[in-house]
């Protein structure tokens, strides 16, 4: 399993270099070329997230993205240090709240509309978003 690690201060500038690197890296996985947009996208739209949620509480951590490349899958992990509320709370929601909670869901339902295979988990110290691609071996040459 090889991983590489990519760490980014939360300025939406650094999403582009996020998408390309994530594109040239599952192109070199395996990952069919006809979805490689969609893995663009699906990274840029995650990681323009963890930017906004950085930013719209004063985050001053990295955004972290992993690219994992194991046996017959290719996985982008993107982490953000933003507090997400814990289902049942609602502690000092702020007037904002209900747009960035609807930005948060829309951007949600793109990643879901591109990837199968995508898990998204949240809590009090962040969340992290796990979208999963197959891969192909490639194609070993004859003599």
């Amino acid at each position: 399993m090889a991983t590489v690690e990519l760490r980014f201060s939360a300025l939406p500038e650094h999403v582009r270099t996020a998408r390309l690197v994530a594109a040239a890296v599952a192109r070199r996985a395996g990952v069919d070329e006809a979805v490689l947009d969609e893995v663009r996208l699906a990274v840029g739209e995650a990681c323009s997230r963890a930017v906004g949620l950085h930013q719209s509480v004063g985050i001053t951590a990295p955004v972290k993205v992993a690219l994992i490349e194991e046996e017959k899958q290719f996985s982008i992990e993107v982490g953000d240090e933003a507090p997400h509320a814990v289902p049942g709370t609602s502690a000092g929601a702020a007037p904002d709240a209900d747009v960035e909670a609807d930005e948060d869901e829309m951007g949600l339902a793109v990643i879901s509309g591109l990837v199968d295979d995508v898990e998204v988990s949240t809590g009090e110290h962040g969340g992290l978003i796990r979208m999963t691609w197959p891969t192909t071996p490639p194609a070993v040459a004859l003599a």
